[in-house]
């Protein structure tokens, strides 16, 4: 910078970067300065804060997918500034597949290990059964695992699935699935944005080990009332916003439902009647989001956020056997965000979340129901300070109220003969405080650094750790940097599951004097280069990840309804390490990305409390160790009215258990031998491995008003039959119909299923 600058004063100006289409902030936009080389990134609320000498200045305002602006500055004063940009046009060579950031602000941050992600990108992606799914697109990210065949799940940089911390609006969700995992509870229309930390975990998160998935829902129109929604294949969604008063509040509602339960119904309406009758169970899933804020002045707004979901599964059997599932969350947030300067704001969040399932059974004249809870009611409060044109400081404390209902069984019979019941609840108090600093050393060095200090109380047992973080970028030239980082984390919360991936049945259970919290580290480098003109970044990042205190659970562990849940517990450690190649290319007619990622997974639990541990003490694979996972997704615009998409994925097998031969047992009677099957080591062989392709096209409708379009997928597009499960059959002898021998079969869920949508927006 000229010496003659440094002498003038300085002043700041900030101010909101908006969509002008519907108002909704646009975080990651870019407020620059060319002639001074500098500039700032709008935050996660839009919010931007840049500070300048006095004089004249050519404004530069740009977001991919939208319009850049320029505006004139006469800079005198601190003054307050915001912008609405018009989306692009649709010219050719608008297309994009990420919403937050260029690649030039990627390649200049110290963050590493993130992905970001727009809901109005994931939307040209074909999906399943037309519904689109963000968490799914947050699978065709490296370093992210899929749970095996159709589901949502997540298993982050060798990661088990209660590692991952979900949140919307800054409150917890715990179980972020519907139907038994295949679609995420995420609406996409009501999401704005959403950010996946993999690594180098900033220090305002806390809480899990392997990932962070924020999710921000859209604030709503305050100029004019908006309707748009969908018509697919087994959901319909509708949204409603705008203001509550014009510039000052908006709303925002969207809701969803699937009708599964629709066909069924009249299928077994249609069949009840006939000789071999057995019914089809009921299924379906709703969720409604909604969304109000308003400002109460300059420098104060507030934000309330909720959301409901259920889960219904039901059977009613001819025999008077009836069966019901239900399970479901509920959030509720109040953000209060005050700004005491251009330098200085503050954001406070109170929220409250609750997971709970119920399964209920009667036959006849019995009764019988099993359910599980959490229950949270939390408060944070995060502080954001411009120090300096060098300093970022981030100051924030949270503090968390758990009670786990880990059982709630009742029985009882309508004559009064039986009526039993019992409940176990637990009780926890989690806590955080932390500082952090953005560190600006110079043009090519930055640093991220912070500490955040936690506890957790259950009872009399109380925990407490440090959680240093850090983070370095170095620029070797203007298009090429180095980046470093290492994160600690503890995790205080657990999900109670003997199954690989996520269940609705599973239990969240606290740490307590037997049961220690969870505790990982991980260090992370990478080097990033801008190619191609600045249109392609390519990265290279190599990890490593331990582990201590693992939990896994003795052979023949009784997880429900048990007051003595501690002695179920095994511990252990575990280590993940790989390499992460990621190309992007994010302007022209062209774009998309291609992630390859080549990684492993290890587990040890030794023996302990009686037990010969898991595996015989030696180390194994996890159910969700792959070494191999390759995704391409591209996007073409054919033309103004016709997108076309396309999605590859190939990723190695999932190591199972599998019988490696059988002896024969005679039973007392001298007939029917059984075929015992004789296991070895855990996770020995690997299923064959997992490939598919997804295709899809958006077409766009020209209605009198507002917007419309048809969305096609073809979902498997080459009928792959990836494996889900696999068993065992019995082979006979067709004359003496003895068993001769054991064929293993393999089971698949989906074949090609082509499905359109129709979308619309007015």
């Amino acid at each position: 910078m000229p010496g003659g600058l440094l002498a003038q004063q300085r002043f700041t100006i900030s101010g909101y970067v908006r969509s002008g289409a519907d108002r909704s902030v646009l975080p990651g936009a870019s407020v620059a300065v060319p002639t001074l080389g500098t500039g700032a990134t709008a935050d996660a609320e839009g919010f931007y804060s840049l500070t300048l000498p006095e004089g004249r200045y050519q404004l530069s305002i740009s977001f991919i997918g939208y319009q850049t602006q320029t505006r004139e500055l006469n800079l005198t004063k601190s003054q307050r500034i915001s912008f609405s940009l018009p989306e692009a046009s649709n010219q050719l060579g608008e297309v994009v597949i990420e919403g937050t950031g260029t690649l030039e602000q990627k390649l200049q941050t110290t963050q590493m290990s993130v992905e970001h992600l727009n809901a109005r990108d994931a939307k040209l992606l074909p999906a399943l059964f037309g519904e689109v799914d963000l968490l799914k697109t947050l699978q065709l990210k490296p370093g992210v695992q899929n749970g095996g065949e159709g589901t949502s799940g997540l298993f982050v940089r060798g990661g088990s699935a209660d590692q991952n911390l979900f949140l919307l609006d800054d409150a917890v969700v715990y179980n972020p699935s519907h139907l038994f995992g295949l679609f995420s509870v995420f609406n996409a229309d009501a999401i704005q944005s959403v950010d996946l930390y993999k690594g180098g975990f900033p220090a305002q998160y806390g809480g899990r080990l392997s990932s962070v998935v924020d999710v921000k829902t859209k604030d709503g129109n305050p100029e004019k009332l908006g309707v748009s929604g969908g018509l697919g294949l087994i959901s319909s969604r509708l949204t409603l916003d705008g203001p509550i008063v014009k510039d000052k509040g908006a709303f925002s509602l969207s809701g969803r439902r699937t009708y599964f339960d629709v066909f069924t119904r009249q299928i077994n309406k249609l069949n009840k009647d006939t000789e071999d009758y057995s019914p089809i169970p009921d299924y379906y899933f709703y969720d409604f989001n909604a969304k109000a804020n308003y400002k109460l002045g300059q420098k104060d707004q507030v934000f309330l956020t909720g959301y409901y979901g259920r889960d219904v599964f039901g059977f009613n059997s001819t025999g008077g056997f009836n069966f019901d599932f239900t399970w479901g969350n509920a959030v509720g947030a109040l953000r209060w965000n005050h700004v005491f300067s251009p330098k200085l704001f503050l954001n406070t969040t109170v929220s409250a979340t609750r997971y709970q399932y119920q399964i209920a059974n009667k036959l006849d004249q019995f009764g019988f129901s099993l359910s599980s809870e959490i229950l949270d009611y939390a408060l944070r409060s995060d502080l954001d300070y411009l120090a300096s044109d060098k300093h970022t400081l981030k100051l924030g404390v949270s503090a968390t109220n758990h009670r786990f209902n880990v059982g709630r069984l009742s029985a009882s019979s309508t004559d009064g003969s039986l009526n039993i019941g019992s409940e176990i609840i637990y009780r926890g108090q989690e806590a955080s405080v932390y500082a952090s600093d953005n560190f600006k050393a110079s043009d090519k060095l930055q640093l991220d650094y912070g500490l955040r200090l936690t506890g957790f109380q259950s009872g009399s047992d109380r925990y407490a750790a440090l959680e240093p973080r850090g983070a370095v970028r170095y620029s070797l030239t203007p298009k090429t940097s180095v980046k470093a980082s290492y994160a600690m984390m503890y995790q205080y919360v657990h999900l109670v599951t003997n199954s690989g991936a996520s269940l609705p049945t599973d239990i969240w259970y606290p740490s307590r004097l037997n049961v220690k919290p969870q505790r990982s580290q991980q260090v992370a480098t990478g080097i990033s280069f801008l190619l191609g003109e600045g249109k392609y970044l390519l990265t290279d990042e190599v990890y490593y990840k331990w582990a201590q205190n693992q939990v896994d659970f003795r052979d023949g562990a009784q997880l429900f309804a048990n007051e003595d849940l501690d002695a179920e517990f095994l511990f252990g450690k575990g280590w993940s390490y790989g390499n992460e190649i990621y190309l992007e290319k994010k302007s022209g007619r062209t774009t998309g990305w291609l992630g390859y990622s080549l990684a492993w997974t290890q587990r040890q639990f030794p023996p302990q409390r009686g037990s010969s541990g898991v595996n015989n003490g030696k180390v194994f694979y996890p159910t969700y160790d792959r070494r191999h996972n390759l995704t391409v997704v591209g996007l073409h615009q054919l033309n103004e009215r016709i997108n076309l998409t396309a999605s590859f994925v190939f990723t190695s097998g999932a190591p199972t258990t599998l019988p490696q031969g059988r002896f024969l047992v005679q039973d007392i009677f001298g007939d029917n031998p059984m075929a015992v099957p004789i296991y070895p080591d855990r996770n020995t062989y690997r299923m064959a491995p997992y490939h598919r392709m997804d295709l899809g096209m958006v077409y766009k409708l020209r209605p009198k008003r507002g917007e419309s379009d048809l969305t096609f997928s073809v979902y498997n597009a080459y009928n792959r039959r990836n494996p889900y499960f696999i068993y065992f059959e019995q082979v006979r002898n067709k004359e003496t119909r003895e068993v001769t021998n054991f064929r293993a079969r393999q089971v698949s869920l989906f074949p090609v299923i082509p499905s359109v949508t129709y979308n619309f927006k007015f």
